[in-house]
């Protein structure tokens, strides 16, 4: 984007503020409307903008962003017009529709807002003539990036699930291509108290005769999986057998990975991500357009997926916000996701000492987490995002104290004071660094404070 083109369009981010607003008085992503019917009625009143172009569908419960932005970037690569639904954001909520590379712009926010928000009160008042809630922040949100995107116009979206799967509001588009990242226990009061429950849920996404790409599973997700997949006359692929990682060396910057594909055999391919379980995403993702591109039976051009994979990017994500000292920031929510941290830490990087600056939020697995990093912390900075789910920090405080006794342990009711600490501390000695992590909005609101701090 150029500096001409982001100068002329912060005219319009009053507009986009104003449009995001009237978002935000919308029940919240934490209560998210088990129901498809009103999703379903707000874009058939559009004229179903999500069947003009094709759908690559991703869920799972950690790496789907990661595999989401990888794929729309190998797809940006052979000159496809891309359109990329993620959720949340970190910064700015254009991050979630990011159309061919970049978010949306404050302008096509606000425009495409103002288009839709009738029809949008329509479904409302229905939905209140039958007693019901109306459009949630997020359903009204996944109609307005339908909508971007066929206004666009993109070639192909990659849309990635809010939450679950049948009933997620994004399944009111019919993916060609179902993409599962590994599914583990998250969000258990929501989507069910076991694995086999929760890929249930997910398995909603699979529609008939989809081509279906799922990272290696638990026994007990496969076989939701695979159920799923007979019903609907659907391929299913699965990593370790139908494609696979076969190496991944630590690079400067990332890693250097071999994939063995659904066609073809990728060698040598620089990946600017840090973690084996990135390279994990990577080969999921080469099979997800293989899959979409050719049906699983023509390889991918070797240039142009080196191209993709070298300029994909996954912000949140073992992303480095300062120097002297090193700051990471990291989106490890759960149990799953904070063992990849921890095991990426110890292999990627040379640190002597780590500082966690951990918040958490109240509906997750913090035992968990903290048990995941505690075998790489030195110190932990123990405080709260400024999410009104967070756990407050005394709280988690004595938890971290209880899980993690024989660890320093500072805690910090602002976010600020906590991070400043733990650079003080990291500026004391040589080799330490500081990781920021166990909730997203805590590391959206530490990625902000970096830029207006010019850590880097």
């Amino acid at each position: 984007m150029s500096d001409e083109y982001e100068l002329d369009d912060s005219e319009f981010r009053e507009d986009a503020d104003r449009a995001y607003a009237e978002l935000l008085e919308r029940i919240g992503e934490a209560a998210p409307q088990p129901r498809l019917n009103a999703t379903r009625r707000a874009v058939e009143l559009l004229g179903d903008p999500q069947r003009s172009y094709p759908i690559i569908h991703i869920t799972g419960t950690n790496g789907k962003t990661s595999t989401s932005r990888m794929i729309e970037s190998i797809l940006r690569a052979y000159g496809l017009r891309t359109g990329l639904v993620t959720s949340p954001h970190l910064v700015r909520p254009n991050e979630r529709i990011v159309i061919d590379g970049e978010p949306i712009s404050n302008r096509a926010f606000a425009d495409n807002w103002a288009d839709i928000r009738p029809f949008v009160e329509l479904v409302d008042a229905e939905l209140a003539e039958n007693g019901e809630e109306p459009l949630t922040y997020f359903e009204a949100f996944t109609v307005l990036a339908f909508a971007a995107f066929a206004d666009a116009p993109v070639d192909v979206a990659v849309v990635e699930v809010g939450m679950g799967g049948e009933w997620d509001s994004t399944n009111v588009a019919d993916g060609q291509v179902a993409v599962f990242a590994p599914i583990a226990l998250d969000h258990t009061q929501r989507l069910g108290s076991s694995i086999q429950q929760i890929a249930r849920t997910k398995a909603g996404i699979i529609k008939p005769v989809a081509s279906v790409v799922s990272a290696a599973q638990v026994p007990e997700a496969l076989a939701e999986l695979e159920r799923a997949a007979d019903l609907t006359e659907s391929t299913l692929k699965v990593e370790g057998t139908a494609f696979a990682l076969e190496s991944s060396t630590v690079a400067v910057g990332g890693q250097v990975i071999s994939v063995r594909g659904i066609a073809g055999e990728y060698r040598d391919l620089f990946l600017p991500l840090y973690g084996e379980h990135q390279g994990h995403n990577a080969a999921l993702a080469i099979a997800a357009v293989e899959s979409f591109l050719g049906e699983g039976s023509q390889a991918l051009v070797g240039d142009v997926l080196a191209e993709g994979l070298a300029t994909a990017t996954s912000p949140g994500r073992l992303q480095l916000v300062g120097t002297e000292p090193t700051v990471l920031v990291d989106a490890a929510h759960n149990p799953h996701g904070a063992l990849a941290l921890a095991e990426a830490l110890r292999t990627y990087f040379t640190f002597d000492e780590i500082a966690i600056v951990l918040g958490v939020l109240q509906d997750k697995d913090a035992d968990g987490i903290v048990g995941a990093l505690a075998p790489v912390a030195s110190a932990f900075f123990v405080t709260q995002s400024g999410s009104d789910r967070a756990i407050p920090a005394d709280s988690l405080g004595e938890l971290v104290s209880r899980d993690a006794p024989e660890h320093d342990v500072q805690v910090f009711e602002s976010l600020e004071f906590a991070v400043q600490d733990a650079r003080v501390w990291a500026s004391q000695a040589p080799r330490r660094a500081v990781v920021v992590t166990g909730s997203i909005t805590l590391i959206g609101d530490v990625i902000a404070l970096a830029e207006s701090e010019g850590w880097k």
